[in-house]
């Protein structure tokens, strides 16, 4: 029989199926700080990121592209916590934002939350909190104890309330894993150092506590064995008990010898505590006891990560393989698991108790029993009370204490029943309501309430019904606790509670009947009713019909209340609500018509009818109303020529309703009914709108009433917004006709919209009293010259002096135009200007005059206002062109005069005197006219003076512009005449600037040749002489030379290199060597000329050392290395060595090369120039020199120049300098090439240096040279980062067994390491196979197991394979490698072994099919072994399924206990086929999961009756008693026929039965089942059936027992109602007992 387990164990997730690489699976990758979300760090590449798996959504992983040493996530929400070197940040994942960061002074090395706003940081000294609320930063709580110092931190923990802090920290010491811990008092600021490995906080209530105890338990591993220990800290709470120090210990298995704790979680709600270790076993202890209730393996793999389940108050974690397991207690098994198996009743029943489990109920009731037999009612009521489920609080239960006699003194047994179980719990349904009965009958209301607002009283209609018949409300608060709607909605009408009855109803989402509530409210309170009809329309749809609620209100004829109910109900304005609206306002309109014209003001409804309502409001007078409803126009008309009772405003807003036609036909109405009395209405609608009606269609309707004051106040209004000319016009008009002058003034003054000819023509027939609308329009229109001839020739000049003197002055040149043309006298013309002295544009005046030639007459009003000192440019402009015309001495006034305008008067004068045009274009700066009349008359010379004088670089550049075809004559006069003439050198310098700019060379050198060679002022002029060799240089080169050796003030340096740069080099020469600098001379024959044997004999010439350092540089560049040394030597310059050795290099002339650096290094003592000298020693083997040279002081480089004479071979001199600067390294590597290979080990020895060691050892290998190969080898092989290459050396030249021999050797070093041993075994594998058993067997915990894993699987080593795999507990592989390799590894003792260990459970029925194959008669065996962790049924199935479920039949029976259906049903079939009734009979009864109904229909028709029997049995036990009953009939089986039909309680089966015995005229079983079914049976029926078949022989036993009971039921009720009449009487003469008594239990 299978043993049932405390635990559930489930597996939640497989972090590889959702993407995780299995290489991301570690402490250092995943954290988890609550069940809530795993975080995992993953790096594939360069790439780095952070996947966080939701546990609630596990499928669906958050990939986010993060690089951070380490992420947390917050135990409750989307908050991470990353941390980056020293910078440590927190993101909310949701609303993708920062919330804090930090840098950290310190390294932190281990983080954690320790609460959903807190994170606790570790340093290597210190503990930190850091807040995530506001800024805070991480506050120190305490400095880590010396005894964590060295250990890798893994995990910290606080209590509750943060008051106890918990560091745990391990170490490997002695080959094992030490646990170190740090306990710290906040309150205390105290530290204690503490050996473990695991531990946890929980808080615990103890049994009579009240307050939970703080509890510390922890767990160790140490030499000794392992220790739980559970502790309280802290002070105990006020009025607890201390809780007893507990100190159990921890039992880890032989095969475990290593193992150790590695986390602990608390279950507060089940006072549990769940340890695991490293090797994936469970161990669950009972906090208060201590006891050990469960220890099992639950992973093959460590489980390096845990947290609280809180879905179970059990423990989740995950292990190196990605399984995300929990554990948790199994509430149904483990009561009964610590009563049967653990032998624990004491500790089955606390635990019951504390977590309210069943399992125990069978302890409970024979404890309830025993003590309640003893008469220790108060101790039996505290076990019924605290017994799990409520299994002994029971109507039965109650019965008994009631019926239990009360002791002297004490409280009855049925009190202190009730007293505990109010102090401990609520009281269910049957208790209140017994306690009920007596506290009302004494009238202590208040009681009840008390222990309802406590919750002690489980509320029930019952309870409600009993209490409301001595208080309504408080069975009011009864009936809303119990949800009895019904009940709640008649108590809130009761006590007038109506507002609280939606809100409820609501509520509880129940529906009374609202309108007859309504009625019965309303017939009370009128304002209570209509208060609660508007609390049924509220919501959407309403509660009640609104027609039904109307008629409420209708029916007493409540309109103000029903106005008000309606406004309400309807304001969502619905279309359905029509007819409800059309009401509303009928009601109104008949009742009280302002009401309804205020609802209809305010336009709350839009579906009411119209057209009735319309009619309604007519009658009412409300015309207003009416017309906004009617719709017809006859009916419109009809109302609204009544203006007298309509609103002007309204009326006015109206009409915008209207259409054009029916606008257009009101207003005709209203004309032809009153036009005095609705002009002013109708004014104001066609102003406002004119636009929508027309503007043309309103002035014709005014018209046609000839209306012209109604036109004019109509286009008056909207004049100043029109633009349409008609309007303007017209209003002009009408104005004209009502006499309204000043206003056609104002139109024609402002107004620029109207037809000004139209206009013009209107008021000229007008013939108006005042012209001056006239003198208006045609001064804005310009027809001046029109009002002049209009106005002259009605002789109306005054209108014509008024015009030019107030209306517009500055008409004046226009009219004094005007009456020129009309030959009006000029008298009348002068003093008409004279009149309008200085308001008008003297230009304009002058040019009307000049038109007409009458300039004259304008002489002696100019000369006047000369003299009044006018200086307005027109009036000089004016004298001007009279005196030029006059010849009135014309020059002298255009130089003198400062006002006239230059450029008018200079156009003035060029056709009649271009000399005067040119004096006033000088004058007034007028530089191009001037040029341009200077061009067209020859005027070459002016021009040329003026332009030197000017010294304009802008006027200078548009003369001597090429397509000016008057460029050369101009430059004639500029040299022959205004450059000969000036003494200015401004003037020189910007006609020099000017021809440069203009690109004129040769014309530059013309100029400067007469200014510079010929005798002048400028003759020495360093700037004019370097300008014309520059011009000559570009224009003329083959001039240069001369001016070169005529000309001596220049700036030789400049003009050579200018002259280089137009390759002009023996210019060049010339100039450096005229003026003696020689360097740059020899640099021009070097660089530019290219004549190094020029440049030789200039040197030998000058004998300057920078000469010949300058022809050393070119001869170097030139290839010529000898003579460049040559040069360098002559020239004493060592400043080139760098070149020269660099050039000596190229071309081996290391010999010069000597000579040279030789020199140098007299001159400067520089390292590279010994380090050269060094290697040309070397080269040119001058080895005795070069060992004197490097004997000698110096600065070379000596070890560089040994690695270059190495690189190139050359040994000899390399070892002189190696060995001189004691480089035994490469002083080994060079004996090597020379062939020297035990000298190169004694190298090697002296250097010390793997490289080293590394290349003697394969120079030796190619050497054949093995013995000092492996002398060699084995300084390199305890270098596990040198091993690979070493042997892949070896493997590539086919030295395996030399190889091996070597490692065989390294293994008994000091410093052998794990590749050695796995290298080894590796090569054993490969060449060397019958020894790989030997060494692994030796070495397996010293060899790296995955890669030789790898190795012996290509190799097909399979029993060294599993051997591997066994002891890298990976089970499952090995199990996979013996059952694919059956014949070569197979071993029925491992295999067994190792089965019970794997973690993928498909392995256990992969090996039953195994076993099934190979081994057959062994199965039984394996099935044994397997049985804890099978899934039973898949394995009967599988067994079933392949049909040798026979030979299993021992496992199934054994594991039928389960009770489970595919077991059950299995084994039945068995016993079925073999006839084994029996047995069948005895599983039936004993496990019942299984189709009842299909076996009883398959072994109903079996040919065996004992089968048929069991048939009939299941149907009985599935209450088909007809069924069984008819079955028990056919095969005769009176007995179980008699017994099946008194079980099933039916009398109609049983009479039935008792009929067809009589039918058979079995007379014997019918007497049989008188008595058989004695309770089932009539007695009236059996009397007739007796009677009828004469048997009443048979039927009078049971008659005469009838009558025996019925008269002991009768006596019974005798004695009954007389002792309840006494009781009755002795209640009336004393007082209750039972206030007496609750006043001791209550109070």
């Amino acid at each position: 029989m299978a043993q049932v387990m405390p635990i559930r164990f489930q597996e939640h997730l497989q972090l590889t199926n959702i993407g995780i690489n299995s290489a991301n699976i570690g402490f250092s990758m995943i954290t988890m700080e609550s069940d809530k979300f795993i975080c995992i760090r993953e790096k594939n590449g360069d790439q780095s990121q952070v996947v966080i798996v939701d546990m609630a959504d596990p499928n669906n992983p958050m990939r986010r592209p993060i690089s951070a040493d380490s992420a947390i996530m917050n135990p409750s929400s989307k908050v991470i916590a990353l941390k980056a070197g020293r910078t440590l940040q927190i993101f909310n994942l949701e609303m993708k934002s920062k919330i804090k960061a930090h840098v950290s002074n310190e390294d932190v090395i281990f983080w954690k939350w320790i609460s959903v706003n807190t994170i606790a940081l570790i340093t290597e000294n210190t503990v930190y909190h850091w807040p995530m609320e506001g800024d805070a930063l991480p506050q120190k709580v305490f400095d880590r104890h010396s005894t964590l110092k060295g250990c890798q931190i893994i995990n910290y923990r606080t209590d509750e309330a943060m008051k106890w802090l918990l560091l745990v920290g391990i170490s490997a010491q002695q080959q094992r894993v030490v646990g170190a811990m740090q306990l710290y008092s906040v309150d205390r600021n105290v530290s204690q150092p503490i050996e473990g490995h695991a531990a946890a906080f929980v808080p615990f209530t103890m049994e009579g506590n009240k307050s939970p105890s703080n509890i510390f338990a922890f767990s160790v591993r140490n030499q000794t064995g392992g220790k739980l220990h559970i502790i309280e800290v802290g002070a105990p709470a006020e009025g607890n008990s201390n809780f007893a120090k507990k100190t159990v210990d921890v039992f880890f298995p032989a095969e475990a010898p290593n193992d150790f704790p590695v986390a602990m979680q608390a279950s507060k709600e089940h006072g549990l505590l769940y340890m695991i270790t490293k090797y994936g076993y469970i161990h669950l202890y009972d906090i208060e006891s201590g006891t050990c209730i469960y220890m099992n393996r639950i992973s093959g793999d460590t489980i390096f990560v845990t947290a609280p389940h809180e879905a179970s108050n059990g423990i989740v974690g995950v292990n190196r393989k990605g399984q995300v397991l929990s554990v948790s207690i199994d509430e149904d098994t483990i009561v009964s698991y610590i009563t049967n198996q653990l032998k624990n009743p004491e500790l089955a029943l606390k635990i019951s108790v504390r977590c309210n489990l069943a399992g125990a109920e069978e302890l409970f009731v024979r404890r309830f029993n025993m003590l309640f037999g003893q008469g220790q009612y108060s101790e039996a009521a505290k076990v019924a009370a605290s017994a799990p489920k409520g299994i002994l609080r029971t109507p039965q239960t109650i019965q008994r204490f009631q019926q239990c006699p009360a002791q002297p003194g004490q409280a009855s047994p049925l009190l202190q029943y009730f007293s505990i179980l109010l102090e401990t719990s609520q009281l269910n349904k049957a208790e209140s309501l017994e306690l009920a009965r007596p506290v009302l009958q004494q009238g202590r209301n208040q009681l009840l309430e008390k222990w309802l607002v406590e919750g002690k009283l489980e509320c029930s209609e019952e309870l409600g019904d009993l209490i409301k018949v001595h208080d309504s409300t408080l069975a009011l608060s009864v009936y809303l606790r119990a949800n009895i709607p019904q009940k709640v909605i008649i108590c809130f009408a009761e006590t007038n509670q109506f507002q609280k009855i939606v809100l409820y109803a609501k509520k509880v989402n129940y529906t009374p009947d609202y309108i007859f509530l309504l009625r019965n409210v309303m017939r009370g309170n009128v304002e209570n009713g209509a208060s609660f009809a508007g609390m049924l329309v509220q919501d959407d749809p309403p509660l009640a019909d609104i027609e039904s609620i109307t008629n409420v209100f209708m029916e007493q004829n409540l309109i103000p209340q029903c106005t008000s109910f309606l406004l309400d109900a309807l304001k969502h304005n619905k279309p359905e609500e029509g007819h409800l609206q059309t009401r509303l306002l009928e009601m109104n309109l008949m009742s009280a018509p302002q009401v309804a014209d205020a609802i209809l003001g305010n336009q709350m409804f839009t579906h009411y009818d119209r057209a009735h309502i319309a009619q309604l409001c007519e009658q009412a007078q409300l015309l207003q109303r009416a017309l906004e409803h009617y719709t017809d126009i006859f009916d419109i008309k009809r109302a609204i020529v009544h203006t007298h009772l309509l609103k002007p405003e309204w009326l006015v807003e109206y009409f915008g309703s209207l259409s054009v036609d029916d606008s257009l036909e009101c207003l005709k109405a209203m004309l032809t009914a009153n036009l005095r009395q609705n002009l002013q209405i109708c004014v104001q609608v066609a102003g406002k709108y004119h636009e929508q009606l027309g503007t043309t269609k309103l002035i014709e309707l005014f018209e046609s009433f000839k209306s012209f004051e109604g036109l004019f106040y109509f286009l008056g209004s909207i004049v100043n917004f029109s633009q349409e000319a008609e309007v303007h016009f017209r209003y002009i008009q009408a104005a004209c006709k009502t006499g309204q002058i000043k206003e056609v003034e104002r139109i024609c003054r402002e107004s620029s919209c109207y037809d000004p000819e139209r206009v013009k023509n209107f008021l000229k027939e007008a013939k108006l009293a005042d012209q001056l609308p006239l003198i208006i329009v045609c001064d804005r229109f310009n027809f001046v010259h029109d009002l002049v001839m209009y106005l002259y020739k009605n002789n109306l000049q005054k209108y014509i002096e008024i015009y030019v003197q107030k209306v517009n002055p500055s008409r004046l040149p226009a009219v004094v135009g005007g009456l020129l043309d009309v030959d009006c006298s000029e008298d009348i013309v002068k003093n008409l200007i004279l009149t309008v002295r200085g308001q008008f544009s003297t230009d304009e005046l002058v040019e009307e005059v000049e038109k007409r030639n009458r300039l004259k007459l304008l002489m002696p009003w100019l000369e006047g206002r000369v003299h009044e000192g006018v200086n307005e440019p027109a009036t000089h402009n004016a004298l001007a062109k009279i005196y030029i015309d006059s010849n009135n001495n014309p020059e002298r006034f255009l130089r003198e005069n400062q006002f006239y305008d230059s450029e008018v008067i200079g156009k003035y004068c060029e056709k009649r005197d271009p000399h005067l045009a040119c004096v006033s274009y000088e004058r007034g700066g007028c530089d191009m006219e001037l040029i341009r009349v200077c061009n067209a008359n020859s005027l070459f010379k002016y021009a040329a003076r003026h332009l030197v004088r000017k010294r304009d670089q802008a006027l200078w550049e548009h003369v001597l512009n090429p397509e000016n075809t008057f460029r050369r004559p101009l430059i004639d006069q500029v040299v022959q005449t205004a450059l000969s003439e000036t003494q200015d050198a401004d003037d020189v310098s910007t006609t020099v600037r000017a021809f440069m700019a203009a690109d004129l060379p040769n014309e530059l050198i013309e100029l400067l040749e007469k200014i510079v060679l010929e005798n002048s002022v400028f003759s020495d002029h360093r700037n004019l002489q370097n300008l014309l060799i520059l011009t000559a240089v570009k224009a003329d080169p083959t001039r240069v030379m001369e001016y070169i050796t005529r000309l001596d003030n220049y700036d030789a340096p400049d003009i050579a290199n200018i002259a280089i740069t137009n390759q002009l080099f023996e210019e060049a020469f010339a100039i450096f060597k005229k003026f003696d600098v020689n360097t740059s001379a020899v640099q021009v024959l070097i660089e530019h000329v290219k004549n190094l044997d020029r440049a030789y004999e200039f040197a030998e010439r000058c004998n300057d050392p920078t000469v010949w350092s300058e022809l050393a540089r070119a001869q170097l560049n030139s290839g010529a290395v000898k003579d460049a040394i040559d040069s360098f030597i002559k020239a004493d310059d060592p400043s080139a060595y760098l070149d020269v050795i660099e050039a000596a290099r190229a071309n081996d002339g290391y010999e010069d090369m000597v000579r040279y650096l030789q020199m140098a290094r007299k001159k400067a003592r520089e390292a590279i120039i010994e380090t050269e000298l060094v290697f040309a020693y070397a080269k040119v083997n001058r080895l005795a020199d070069l060992e004197e040279f490097i004997s000698s002081p110096n600065i070379a480089q000596i070890q560089q120049v040994g690695d270059r004479c190495y690189d190139e071979g050359l040994y000899e001199p390399a070892r002189i300098l190696y060995n001189n600067v004691s480089n035994y390294a490469r002083l080994a590597s060079t004996l090597v090439h020379l062939g020297e290979y035990q000298a190169a080990v004694d190298g090697a020895r002296k250097a010390n240096s793997t490289k080293t060691w590394k290349e003697v050892c394969f120079a030796c290998v190619e050497a054949g040279e093995f013995r000092m190969a492996q002398m060699c080898g084995l300084h390199i092989v305890v270098h596990a980062d040198e091993l690979e290459e070493l042997i892949n050396f070896y493997q590539s030249r086919g030295f395996f067994q030399e190889l091996i021999q070597l490692l065989e050797a390294a293994l008994g070093l000091e410093r052998a390491h794990m590749g050695m041993f796995t290298e080894l075994a590796i090569l054993y594998s490969k060449y060397n196979t019958p020894k790989m058993r030997e060494h692994l067997e030796l070495f397996w915990s010293r060899v790296n197991i995955p890669k030789v894993l790898r190795a012996a699987e290509q190799a097909h080593l399979w029993p060294e394979l599993v051997f591997l795999y066994d002891k890298y507990e990976e089970y499952d592989n090995a199990i996979q490698t013996m059952m694919a390799h059956p014949t070569q590894c197979w071993k029925e003792a491992m295999f067994k072994d190792i089965i019970t260990k794997v973690a993928n459970i498909e392995l256990y029925y992969k090996a039953l099919s195994h076993y099934l194959e190979y081994k057959p008669m062994l199965l039984n065996d394996l099935l044994l072994v397997l049985t804890p962790r099978l899934d039973h049924t898949r394995a009967v199935g599988y067994f079933q399924k392949v049909g040798q479920l026979s030979l299993v039949l021992p496992y199934v029976k054994s594991v039928q206990s389960h009770n489970n259906k595919v077991i059950n049903e299995s084994l039945n079939n068995s016993y079925i086929e073999n006839e084994d009734y029996d047995s069948l009979r005895e599983s039936i009864d004993s496990f019942n999961n299984f189709d009842n109904i299909a076996l009883a229909q398959r072994l109903e028709k079996h040919e065996l009756i004992e089968f048929r029997r069991i048939a009939a049995y299941l149907f009985k036990m599935n209450n088909r008693w007809k069924q069984a009953v008819e079955l028990c009939k056919k095969d005769k089986l009176y007995k179980d026929a008699m017994e099946y039909a008194a079980e099933s309680r039916n009398t109609e089966i049983s009479e039935d039965l008792m009929g067809w015995f009589l039918e058979n005229e079995n007379y014997e079983s019918f007497a049989a089942g008188t008595f058989v079914m004695y309770d089932m049976l009539r007695p009236d029926v059996i009397l007739e059936l007796g009677w009828r078949h004469n048997i009443m022989d048979f039927a009078m036993p049971y008659l005469i027992q009838c009558v025996r009971e019925y008269t002991l039921k009768v006596d019974k009720l005798e004695v009954s109602d007389e002792t309840r009449t006494k009781e009755a009487e002795t209640n009336n003469q004393q007082p209750l007992v039972l206030e007496t008594q609750l006043a001791i239990g209550y109070y």
